[in-house]
């Protein structure tokens, strides 16, 4: 008698979810990674030329503050060390201020490539349907790429923005980087970030509404732009300004490292005159700013202390308008391509 085995039905199998999110990842990596690396060459460009500057002027400032030579002595060995000193001082000066331009403008490059090479160039050659037919939805299909690229921006730009503040820091003295200059506010703080996931977010738009590279990659350079500009023009007014008058001839002063917003005259009632009132009188220019009851000056100013809440409501406006730009991208898509 042969002994029974009881053999119990294997379980039906259930068809395999579609492709997660990092599937997605993975391709869009493998597809631009050359472009990545390029990316993180120049990074790596970027942050040797900063730190090699700064410890180059910082060794020559050394240098020159441990000799004893000042800059009122005029003997031949110490015109050397002032003219050597002067000079690494300046070139990195110029160095930080070309370095925060690159920073302040890469967002526009950012909108460029999500708009042109990774989003209309697949509407342009057909590709992305090959993407939609193996079990990836139109909508994970655009989050794969908002969310890799978005990762490595917020980590790339952090990086870039915290050794430029490194570098800044050490400018203080002859010739300093003010830290409310366009190219270094861009540059410093929680902007960059904000400016770089802007860019992210309006070249989604551009690229699904556009749907070929060349007129995508203008629509969202553009765009970028045009809030960038739109938020420097503004930017002085973001916070509420300090203000400080003066009687006389001269105007007031001010803390050192503060951003001179606006300066003009000022009137016995208050009222406010532009600087240049009167100048076109010439030696008649007294007797004019009596008769207009000009009393003295008037300055509107940020201090230091004005930087972190400049900085945090600029990103705050970039942050709603990165996710207003992502949501009309989610729209287009659904509308159009789902």
């Amino acid at each position: 008698m042969s002994a029974l085995t009881d053999v119990t039905p294997a379980a039906p199998r259930t068809a395999r979810p579609g492709p997660a999110l990092g599937a997605g990842a993975r391709v869009l990596l493998r597809q631009h990674r050359w472009a990545l690396w390029l990316m993180v060459a120049l990074a790596l460009v970027w942050i040797a030329v900063v730190v090699g500057f700064t410890l180059w002027a910082g060794h020559v400032n050394d240098a020159f503050e441990a000799s004893p030579c000042t800059t009122t002595v005029t003997d031949r060995v110490c015109d050397g060390r002032w003219q050597e000193f002067d000079l690494a001082l300046s070139v990195r000066q110029k160095v930080l201020g070309y370095a925060g331009l690159c920073v302040t403008v890469m967002p526009g490059l950012v909108a460029a490539f999500v708009a042109g090479p990774m989003i209309a160039r697949e509407f342009e050659s057909g590709t992305y349907k090959l993407s939609w037919t193996q079990s990836v939805s139109p909508v994970h299909w655009l989050l794969a790429r908002l969310a890799v690229p978005a990762a490595l921006l917020v980590a790339g730009v952090s990086v870039l923005s915290a050794v430029f503040a490194w570098a800044r820091a050490r400018t203080e003295g002859l010739y300093p980087v003010n830290r409310f200059g366009d190219a270094a506010f861009g540059a410093l703080g929680t902007a960059p970030v904000a400016y770089a996931l802007l860019g992210l977010a309006l070249g989604a738009p551009a690229g699904l509404l556009a749907r070929r590279t060349v007129p995508a990659t203008s629509m969202a350079v553009l765009a970028t732009a045009a809030v960038a500009m739109a938020l420097n023009r503004v930017r002085g007014r973001l916070w509420p300004l300090n203000t400080q008058t003066s009687t006389g001839s001269n105007p007031p002063q001010t803390p050192e490292g503060t951003w001179l917003v606006e300066t003009g005259r000022l009137t016995g009632g208050g009222g406010r005159l532009p600087l240049d009132t009167c100048w076109e009188a010439g030696s008649g220019a007294d007797r004019c700013l009596a008769d207009r009851g000009v009393t003295g000056y008037y300055v509107d100013y940020h201090p230091v202390s004005h930087f972190w809440p400049l900085q945090l409501t600029e990103t705050g406006i970039l942050l709603v308008l990165a996710a207003a730009a992502t949501a009309l991208a989610f729209r287009v898509l659904r509308r159009y391509h789902a």
